[in-house]
């Protein structure tokens, strides 16, 4: 091993080491299910703001939009702006009302005045679809960055960073996930910045860097766009998923509850927002930067690695190490709280409020989330193997599909809409999440690329335009059409639900 895998070893080892440290610490403080679920809601804003900033700059944040441009260009905004864009919805519409209606997840402010049942039901599988999908985009992050690093076969390099995520969300719960989310946050911020303004010290511009992006490519493509989505269905599908899809996610919805109320969510929110628009643009001068730097060729560990290799042509293997490193802090990061959230669907919605009716123990209900953790963890290396070459920028889209297909119409109509009935949102959300996934899965980049089948069944990209469409008129017609005793009881308890969550 020469010196710079040795140095860039080192700095694995340190951040590993550190992660490790804080799960050993938010372990011995974590004493029951309000700890291990939302850490006690003792998170302050600020720590909050960091944690959801990094919820959601995740290795397909860095690496694969960065990804994108590199290959793409112009295209690559879809990414970096539609980052942004599902955000102040999230702020203004959810943040307040789901703190104050709920405990652990989203699940427990749809069943405030709804049938519990059915509706964690629903929530819960839309979670660990959810999870599950943007659980594979990390680990093949993950892979693709170890593989090129260290010369590690991608399959071993799945299977470490797996069993790094069970050790994480097993032993730490919610308080370790969010202290490792900080750090995380700060040093990827930190790098990015770094990283750009040593692209802006050598070509003095950003002007002087896309120009010479384009002499380096020999061709006007990298500002020419339409190359990434083949039609209108499939950008405006992209578009939605990119708007709504943030307000539905389960593991930034749970970081809600680890604040001490509504203002404390919503203010947080706001500070993430910020964070994450300043990040964004730092990606966009990155993905640029590696278009005028690194050859027009296949790097090693193809295209989701441009960002590395960006920072050995800028900073030598120090940078290199450096940014790996941090990268792939990113994405542990990232995995602990989402399998988190997956695991406190099987745990506490099913288990605890579904199975169990509300009268689980707290220390089996803890059990049951831990087994669901390595039940989830092995499913998705598993999964991983199947989309070792897809970007992981599209990866990630995947679950923000999902989410705006199922979760957020449902948590707006339920908090908003006095009709919605039980009967309309389990039929609503359980379209909305069968079409989603059903359609993503017959789509060319899953069914041909991935599967390895010959054609596509579904002929777009993206399948939001209709299956959020299908959720939100399936939820309303059979709502105004429920006639039920129920259903006019669960009308009628909307104003005291909108009250609360108003704080009226």
């Amino acid at each position: 091993m020469n010196a710079a895998h040795l140095g860039s070893s080192a700095i694995f080892a340190a951040v590993v080491a550190t992660t490790l440290a804080i799960t050993y610490w938010a372990g011995r403080r974590t004493a029951g299910a309000r700890d291990f679920y939302a850490a006690g809601g003792r998170i302050t804003t600020g720590q909050n703001a960091l944690a959801l900033a990094g919820d959601y700059l995740s290795a397909a944040s860095f690496l694969g939009t960065v990804a994108v441009f590199f290959s793409l260009g112009v295209d690559g905004l879809l990414y970096a702006v539609g980052a942004v864009a599902g955000w102040p919805i999230a702020m203004f519409l959810v943040a307040e009302p789901l703190r104050r209606l709920g405990r652990y997840t989203f699940a427990d402010a749809l069943s405030f005045r709804l049938a519990e049942r059915p509706m964690r039901i629903v929530a819960a599988c839309s979670t660990l679809c959810l999870c599950g999908c943007y659980l594979i985009a990390q680990m093949v992050a993950a892979g693709a960055l170890i593989q090129s690093l260290f010369d590690v076969p991608y399959g071993p390099a799945v299977v470490v960073t797996g069993a790094l995520m069970v050790i994480y969300v097993c032993f730490g719960g919610m308080l370790a996930t969010t202290w490792i989310q900080i750090v995380k946050a700060s040093l990827l911020l930190t790098a990015a910045l770094a990283m750009v303004a040593l692209l802006v010290g050598r070509f003095g511009s950003i002007d002087t860097l896309i120009v010479s992006a384009e002499r380096a490519r020999g061709t006007s493509d990298l500002l020419r766009p339409g190359r990434l989505l083949p039609d209108v269905v499939s950008a405006v599908s992209l578009g939605l998923a990119f708007a709504l899809g943030p307000a539905g996610l389960p593991h930034v919805l749970m970081r809600f509850f680890t604040v001490k109320d509504g203002e404390s969510a919503r203010r947080s929110l706001s500070g993430a927002t910020m964070l994450i628009g300043v990040f964004q643009v730092c990606m966009i001068v990155l993905g640029y930067g590696a278009a005028a730097l690194l050859p027009n060729a296949a790097l090693p560990g193809g295209a989701n690695t441009a960002a590395v290799h960006l920072a050995n042509a800028l900073g030598g293997p120090a940078l290199m190490g450096i940014t790996a490193a941090v990268a792939f802090a990113t994405i542990l990061a990232v995995v602990s709280g989402l399998t988190l959230a997956g695991a406190a669907a099987v745990s506490h919605d099913l288990y605890g409020r579904v199975f169990r009716r509300g009268i689980a123990d707290e220390r089996a209900e803890i059990s049951i989330s831990r087994a669901a953790t390595l039940v989830l963890g092995a499913a998705v290396v598993i999964a991983a193997l199947r989309f070792q070459h897809e970007n992981v920028a599209f990866l990630a889209t995947l679950p923000l599909v999902i989410a705006a297909s199922v979760n957020f119409p449902l948590l707006m109509l339920a908090m908003y809409w006095r009709g919605l009935t039980t009967r309309g949102a389990a039929a609503g959300g359980a379209a909305g999440l069968v079409l989603s996934v059903s359609l993503l899965l017959f789509s060319n980049k899953v069914w041909v690329v991935a599967l390895g089948h010959a054609r596509s069944l579904f002929p777009y990209e993206y399948p939001t335009i209709f299956s959020l469409g299908a959720a939100v008129l399936i939820a309303v017609l059979m709502s105004v059409t429920d006639g039920s005793a129920r259903g006019a009881q669960e009308r009628a308890a909307f104003d005291a639900q909108f009250a609360r969550s108003h704080n009226l």
